[in-house]
């Protein structure tokens, strides 16, 4: 398959080419998660595969029980999926993720027993209600400070006892309790075999070892859940303005293909940063920003010179989408 085919494909699947009327429930289900570190990346990833969703919208969805939650997943990373898929995703990444920090909990000094009297409290603190990461640090009255308040709670995220609810005033992080924000549904009957065949249809043409890269499991773990599944055929083309850490980048174990080695440190920033990207038929041409109310273009190359009408396009539908 040539490289333009394989890009045109992929940015058919991640609901790129032809933005759908669905809500931010479904987008993130069907792209296995949206990453979820950064707010304002999170919903402009809404933004770029739908129609008529705002950022409004989006926090209004992330409020309400029963819908959607955030908590850490593939790559150890915060994650937004619907609240009918989160506990089975827990179920496959939270032991992982737990014994992956247990080193730096170490070194911040939070032990087991320091833990496990933190899991004891949080219900009762919680009860009810969402607190931010520093009322429930108060509450907790553990001493805790500098890192050690993320980790615990990344750490609570992983044991399935909490997660991210509402953003709070100035959208700082809500945290609730997992059991009385997300349904319980029966999970699938293979979890890693759903998982490997929801990233398959929304990341596809990909490869087992993309998968490993995208979910941070072990090629030996995803290798035959992988190979299961079949990728779309469906091509698109299109611009788009794709927010920070956007999926469409983060879904593969080399993005060459989609973003020239010559520009991608202009998109990969260092220290785990990854720009707002101006993507034109699945490849990476430019950088934006929008500052003053205003979006601005950085061009990489001259593949933006017959496209103004596009990029007016979608710099008056970001205009729109955080208008509302």
């Amino acid at each position: 398959m040539r490289d333009d085919e394989v890009r045109r494909r992929r940015y058919a699947a991640q609901g790129l080419a032809e933005r759908s009327d669905a809500g931010t429930v479904e987008v993130a289900g069907r792209l296995a998660g949206l990453q979820a570190q950064d707010t304002a990346a999170m919903r402009l990833a809404v933004r770029a595969r739908t129609r008529h969703v705002t950022a409004e919208g989006v926090r209004a969805d992330c409020a309400e029980p029963g819908r959607l939650a955030r908590t850490w997943l593939m790559r150890g990373t915060l994650h937004l999926v619907p609240a009918t898929d989160v506990r089975w995703m827990v179920s496959l990444f939270g032991p992982r993720n737990v014994a992956a920090g247990k080193g730096r909990r170490a070194q911040l000094g939070l032990d087991d027993r320091t833990c496990e009297k933190a899991m004891a409290k949080l219900p009762g603190i919680l009860a009810g209600r969402a607190l931010s990461r520093a009322e429930v640090v108060t509450a907790l009255g553990l001493g805790l400070t500098g890192q050690a308040p993320a980790h615990l709670m990344a750490y609570a995220a992983g044991m399935g006892l909490i997660c991210r609810g509402p953003d709070l005033a100035k959208d700082e992080p809500g945290y609730v309790l997992l059991d009385e924000w997300a349904p319980k549904t029966a999970p699938p009957s293979d979890p890693l075999a759903e998982l490997a065949r929801r990233y398959a249809a929304a990341y596809g043409p990909a490869t087992a070892e993309d998968f490993a890269a995208w979910s941070g499991l072990p090629i030996t773990t995803v290798r035959d859940a992988f190979r299961a599944t079949t990728p779309g055929d469906a091509e698109g083309t299109g611009l788009r303005l794709l927010g920070a850490y956007d999926t469409y980048l983060l879904g593969y174990r080399d993005r060459s293909l989609i973003l020239d080695p010559a520009y991608a440190h202009r998109i990969q920033a260092g220290g785990g940063v990854l720009h707002p990207a101006v993507v034109v038929d699945g490849r990476v041409v430019g950088r934006w920003k929008r500052t003053a109310g205003r979006v601005q273009v950085e061009a990489f190359d001259d593949t933006l010179h017959n496209r103004h009408l596009e990029l007016a396009a979608e710099e008056a539908d970001v205009d729109r989408f955080l208008a509302h």
